[in-house]
């Protein structure tokens, strides 16, 4: 996993009488020269001669057995000096810590870039409009928006939400109010409705203190869409990013397949609501001309069975917006912006589902409860063909009986992670987890390839490899499992020395089974310390078509394990664990089905 920021190898300040004489032995990695962070603390990454003592503005560190060091030190805000010194070599960095507050700018104005909405937005008629700024306190704030004044008053003091990454550390609580400080400045919002469509240009936001007014346009425009001409757009890639909000920081909904239809009840710069709910970017779609807001009716489905899935075709009058949910030996299948009209529909015996539910759960939504015979899913897949829906979902691998090759006939996708460009976190001696991720990756396709499987890797030398063209492997593969190999490195926040142990990493739940068996095999077979199992929104862990999981495999970024993770006979004891127990996850897989 790569840190936040950039990895930069430092330069050295040494003393005249020895920049010729000696080689410059006192490393550090991470941070850079001149560093930039919100963060109240920092690691610093690096080694040195085990010989020795190594210190941080006059303070002796703790450092391994081989002379590599992690420490982390407090940040005041502003300008933070660092002196690093290792006999007569020296280091100097610089860490500028920024406020998360914004700061009370001169004179009598608005904060910069506080004044929403910043982008052009639109909604439906008799929906609130909202704005916000930022300004001294004590001031008198208003927008207005054609005719009308909006009043904005100063809220209370929210707290402060932490970056999604503390998690990882544990450091995800909220700070308290007292923890918060306005710098003499707050937060003013207020909202109207408007009922008639039409576009109401930019907001004027004024600002009135001791008897002095400014006002200030608003970047962004503020129209009402007209409910009887609502805009309709088709998604124009594979797999139409939605999400809860109108930006890349809100969370991911199930991706429109190509050709979804859907109409716009609001706007926030490029990004759409759909009229079911998610939002997307317009960069996915095309507008299409005179359409009116798509609805459909749905009566009875069809099958489509092949030796190794099932296709269940869902025929709609135009391609609607879809939601799958996985659960416990179930998956809820949601058309939005349905009808039902069904009467009938054959459900005919097959090896994973027991049994097909449907209901409409409200004017708009049918949705379709497949009961399934296991509790492992072994992947699907979402697309239209014309304005019917296929969902695929495949079977189980068949295993073979014999001891020797226990995974005879079996795909396992191995993706080292990085590689060119990206080369991921970096350990304490300046070695890249890119290259070690594509070593222990060979060394695992040995070990998986001795058990009978058929191992596919995304890439088998140091090459850029983009996280797109990775799923795109496991889409087109098809293998039963995707393990994307990684090793860890930490926030600004974490604690790079203490922080060490196997992580797992799983999206879909298909693959939750395979990240908990896998983590405790591997901790508990090579007596390795836990880093944990999370949830976690990432690229090789996105994949619908196989069971996808992300093995952060030790830190890069603490000084000890890093010397396990880079020595090569644990290497291969790591590789022969991983091996072991996706043997044993599949036949405990195997059981389960009854075979």
């Amino acid at each position: 996993m790569k840190p936040l920021l950039g990895l930069i190898l430092l330069g050295s300040i040494l003393t005249p009488s020895v920049v010729l004489a000696q080689k410059q032995t006192l490393k550090v990695v991470y941070p850079s020269s001149k560093h930039t962070t919100s963060a109240d603390r920092i690691f610093f990454i690096g080694t040195a001669p085990p010989t020795g003592q190594v210190s941080i503005n006059g303070k002796p560190i703790i450092r391994s057995q081989s002379g590599h060091f992690a420490p982390s030190m407090p940040l005041q805000l502003g300008t933070n000096n660092f002196t690093i010194r290792y006999e007569n070599q020296e280091l100097l960095i610089q860490v500028t810590r920024n406020s998360l507050q914004p700061e009370n700018p001169p004179g009598l104005a608005f904060v910069k870039d506080s004044l929403i909405p910043s982008v052009d937005m639109a909604r439906m008629p008799g929906e609130p409009i909202c704005f916000s700024a930022i300004a001294a306190a004590n001031a008198s704030v208003a927008v207005k928006l054609g005719k009308d004044a909006i009043a904005l008053a100063p809220q209370p003091i929210s707290a402060l939400l932490p970056d999604n990454k503390a998690a990882l550390t544990g450091l995800n609580q909220p700070l308290s109010q007292n923890q918060v400080t306005r710098n003499k400045i707050s937060n003013y919002a207020g909202c109207t409705t408007v009922q008639t469509p039409g576009d109401l240009g930019q907001p004027q936001f004024q600002l009135t203190l001791n008897g002095k007014t400014v006002t200030q346009a608003g970047t962004g425009k503020v129209q009402i869409l007209a409910p009887s001409q609502l805009e309709v757009v088709e998604v124009n890639v594979d797999a139409g990013v939605a999400r809860t909000g109108s930006s890349t920081d809100h969370s991911r909904l199930t991706p429109l397949p190509k050709g979804t239809r859907t109409a716009i009840t609001g706007r926030d710069g490029d990004w759409l609501r759909l009229d079911y709910g998610g939002w997307i970017n317009s960069k996915e779609t095309r507008t299409i001309p005179g359409a009116i807001a798509p609805r459909s009716i749905i009566r009875s489905i069809g099958y489509r069975q092949s030796q190794d899935k099932v296709e269940v075709i869902f025929p709609l009058q135009v391609p609607v917006p879809v939601t799958v949910q996985q659960g416990n030996q179930s998956l809820l299948l949601t058309l939005h912006n349905t009808t039902a009209q069904t009467d009938t529909f054959r459900t005919d015996n097959n090896p994973i589902i027991s049994r097909l539910d449907w209901q409409q759960l409200n004017p708009n939504q049918v949705q379709y409860i497949f009961n399934l015979k296991h509790n492992q899913q072994w992947g699907y897949k979402l697309r239209y063909e014309g304005t019917s829906l296929v969902l695929t979902l495949r079977y189980p691998p068949e295993l073979p009986r014999q001891k020797q090759k226990p995974l005879s006939g079996i795909k396992i996708l191995l993706d080292p992670g990085h590689g060119g460009k990206e080369s991921g976190a970096s350990g304490p001696n300046g070695t890249l987890e890119k290259d070690v991720n594509l070593t222990v990756s060979k060394l695992l396709r040995e070990e998986l390839s001795k058990r009978g499987a058929t191992v596919v890797m995304s890439r088998e030398e140091d090459k850029d490899l983009s996280l797109a063209d990775r799923q795109k492997l496991i889409d087109n593969e098809e293998p039963a499992i995707a393990l994307s190999v990684h090793y860890n490195a930490l926030p600004d926040d974490g604690d790079a020395e203490n922080t060490q142990g196997i992580g797992m990493f799983w999206y879909n739940p298909q693959a939750h089974n395979l990240a908990t068996h896998l983590h405790n095999y591997i901790v508990a077979k090579l007596k390795r310390p836990s880093y944990g199992i999370f949830w976690n929104n990432l690229a090789l862990t996105r994949p619908t078509s196989a069971p996808s999981v992300l093995m952060e495999l030790g830190f890069m970024s603490n000084p000890n394990e890093f010397e396990w993770v880079t020595n090569p006979k644990e290497q291969k004891k790591l590789a022969n664990a991983i091996a072991d127990g996706i043997v044993a996850w599949f036949q405990q897989n195997q059981r389960s089905h009854g075979k």
